[in-house]
């Protein structure tokens, strides 16, 4: 269970946009947020949360996070995306849907969001990710010590430049595969690699793997790696967490 005293330490300067059309649900989580941000703005629709983004950018108050629904009038969720990466590509969005279909997913991974979240909301699930994100604004959060290692908790780290896995200074053995698909999640720490994107990489660096063998890497690599590092999203993809 999340600490919440941990996470208002981490959240309680910034500042999240909600898009959710259900109004209850809307009311609901915005009175949680409350709880832990200095500010939450909520919009029924696309439309409107793209003008209230507009105007904090437009203003010198831009939001930190973005919480989003996918399917609502007006504008949905991957075309209010859109439109806020055309503003800021560097956007922090977190997705909530009650789909796991492609139709729906595979654009806004595709957009690059950084974290997606199934409906019903699991608020436990939803804290978490909000956790994670939030220690990147934070000046004392634990970051790494330099660009190449990437720390996976307090024991692990993975060195993006000689491609090893430590545990205490300790080098863990990994097949080649497993360093492939290590080197494509450490790539973009939090956001979601797609089977497609996994392909794809494999691909350009000169190896084939079969989408279907995918969980059967994830299986073993999660033996070596620390606990809840490896996260798979059902019907989504897979992507690793870090301090």
């Amino acid at each position: 269970m999340i600490n919440s005293k941990e996470l208002l330490q981490y959240t309680k300067k910034l500042s999240l946009l909600f898009a959710e059309d259900h109004s209850e649900l809307r009311v609901n989580t915005t009175e949680i947020l409350k709880n832990f941000f200095k500010n939450v703005d909520s919009s029924k629709d696309g439309e409107e949360a793209l003008a209230r983004y507009k105007e904090a950018h437009e203003n010198g108050t831009p939001y930190d996070l973005i919480l989003t629904d996918v399917l609502m009038p007006k504008m949905n969720g991957i075309d209010l995306t859109k439109k806020i990466y055309e503003i800021n590509p560097k956007q922090i969005v977190i997705v909530l849907s009650a789909y796991d279909e492609s139709e729906y997913l595979l654009p806004l991974i595709n957009l690059g969001i950084e974290q997606f979240i199934k409906k019903p909301i699991d608020y436990q699930e939803l804290l978490k990710a909000l956790l994670i994100i939030a220690k990147k604004f934070v000046d004392n959060a634990p970051t790494n010590l330099n660009n190449t290692d990437i720390i996976l908790s307090s024991d692990y780290t993975f060195n993006k430049d000689t491609k090893s896995l430590y545990n205490s200074g300790e080098s863990i053995y990994l097949t080649k595969y497993e360093i492939i698909f290590l080197e494509l999640l450490t790539k973009k720490i939090g956001k979601i690699s797609s089977n497609e994107d996994i392909v794809s990489f494999f691909k350009n660096a000169n190896e084939t793997i079969d989408p279907q063998n995918i969980r059967k890497l994830v299986s073993k690599l999660r033996k070596k790696l620390p606990q809840e590092s490896l996260e798979s999203i059902y019907g989504v993809g897979y992507r690793v967490v870090s301090l």
